[in-house]
């Protein structure tokens, strides 16, 4: 894992990003010598035009990455990263003409850009052929020991047997006579030298995976092993880092405490991010009024009840704010009570259904954004009747109020629409994660995942 401003990133998936930026330049360059030669022009040297294919090669690799070229799916799918490739490079595309409209002379010409499309589209799915079967493999994948052999050690092998794994498990040692839940897990008792194991395995991590650590640390062997240079990891925080999320039934409040994260020099980047939503939600607003004017409209026609919807909602430090949206449901929708959203849920209207697939009826909660009662991003702010309810069910619910709520999340896009309690711990879980790893970059990733949410319509309801 490779960490970046707080956030880890498995290696292939750095290297894959490395070698598609190279050969998006590529792509660039092929593209305006093949337009040069085919109207007769003298194509010239590189290095002269490197701020064009600069600009072609960054605006098509953040398409990318808001498709989700990088997320697990396509990187074990040549057909869905195939069709993602197919979207982001348009997309890139039509980025780059606005530029080009914008800022004549700091992209590649138009007439470039469908040569350098069509050649970006081959080399990233070549590559993508030729390396399928080296990245994920053990030359990409750390190497890792678990001490431990339980239902934790369980987990961790369930979790490297996934393809997008960035990780390779080269043994199990039991490290009590408990029952064990992985059969070829080697005895502690059975290793003269556990220091001297781990260097002959080459391995580059240890994570200590004990099921009941009061009393049973084998202090020695770690400090020994932790000496050698060999990276050493609690459960908690190996699981955070591979999994993005924080495993709610294995850690503490110590953890929480003493780990790394919740940092408090965050006065510039809150800054930062209060200034891009005031900026960002100002001309949303604008750019959207029309669109926002006319399905208000039609809700109207479609179902009897104002076009808005507002309704309570639970914010920063838990304070209430009323939050608003194009109504979507029917104006008896909870005469007996507050209820979850359901799959088909027969409350929503017609023009509701639509509205909700598309994020239409989120567009007016850019005021709340303006406000200050909302961020862009940040945990979804959920009703007092069901934060009351999850308080008392979920373990550290109300820390994700330490963090200003948000109209998209990090939860949002990695779990799919939830409407159960179950739902709401996985989802808390992302949510931790997000509060305690929080950074501009981190905000950034999100917006360009969240374009992949709205266009593939994961997670709507």
């Amino acid at each position: 894992m490779f960490r970046l401003f707080k956030h880890y990133i498995p290696n292939a998936v750095i290297v894959l990003a490395l070698v598609d930026f190279i050969l998006l330049i590529v792509a660039g360059e092929l593209g305006w010598y093949l337009r040069a030669r085919q109207i007769g022009m003298d194509p010239g040297i590189a290095s002269q035009r490197i701020a064009p294919l600069l600009s072609f090669a960054v605006l098509v690799q953040l398409a990318m990455i808001a498709v989700g070229v990088y997320g697990s799916d396509a990187l074990r799918s040549m057909r869905y990263a195939t069709a993602r490739l197919l979207v982001a490079v348009s997309l890139g595309i039509i980025a780059l003409s606005v530029v080009y409209f914008l800022l004549p002379g700091r992209t590649l010409w138009r007439s470039n850009l469908f040569y350098a499309m069509g050649i970006a589209i081959v080399l990233l799915v070549f590559v993508r052929v030729v390396l399928g079967g080296v990245l994920g493999t053990a030359p990409f994948r750390r190497r890792v020991l678990v001490l431990g052999a339980g239902a934790r050690a369980d987990r961790l092998r369930k979790l490297a047997e996934r393809p997008e794994a960035g990780f390779v498990i080269v043994g199990y040692v039991a490290m009590s006579d408990q029952k064990h839940a992985i059969e070829e897990a080697i005895a502690r008792s059975a290793i003269h030298n556990l220091t001297r194991y781990v260097d002959n395995l080459g391995v580059g991590e240890v994570v200590l995976a004990l099921e009941e650590r009061r009393n049973a640390l084998p202090l020695q062997d770690l400090l020994r092993i932790k000496t050698t240079g060999v990276h050493v990891s609690d459960f908690s925080t190996f699981i955070e880092r591979e999994t993005g999320r924080v495993d709610l039934d294995t850690v503490n409040p110590s953890w929480l405490i003493f780990s790394d994260g919740f940092s408090s020099g965050r006065m510039l980047s809150a800054a930062f991010k209060r200034l891009f939503d005031v900026i960002v939600s100002l001309a949303l607003l604008v750019a959207t009024l029309p669109v926002v004017a006319l399905f208000a409209l039609l809700v109207k026609l479609d179902s009897r009840g104002p076009a808005f919807f507002r309704q309570t909602r639970v914010g920063l430090y838990g304070e209430p704010f009323n939050l608003i949206k194009l109504r979507s449901m029917r104006t008896d929708a909870e005469v007996d009570g507050a209820q979850f959203a359901q799959e088909n849920d027969p409350r929503v209207t017609r023009i509701g259904r639509f509205i909700r697939k598309v994020r239409i009826d989120e567009l007016p909660q850019a005021w709340t954004v303006l406000k200050g009662h909302m961020s862009f991003v940040g945990p979804r702010p959920e009703r007092p009747e069901f934060v009351s309810e999850l308080e008392q069910q979920l373990p550290y619910y109300a820390e994700r109020h330490m963090t200003k709520p948000g109209i998209t999340g990090w939860a949002q896009i990695n779990y799919p629409y939830g409407a159960s309690i179950e739902d709401a711990r996985h989802k808390l879980e992302y949510d931790l994660y997000y509060a305690k790893n929080y950074s501009p970059f981190l905000d950034l990733i999100i917006l360009l995942q969240t374009l992949r949410v709205v266009i593939w319509r994961e997670g709507a309801r």
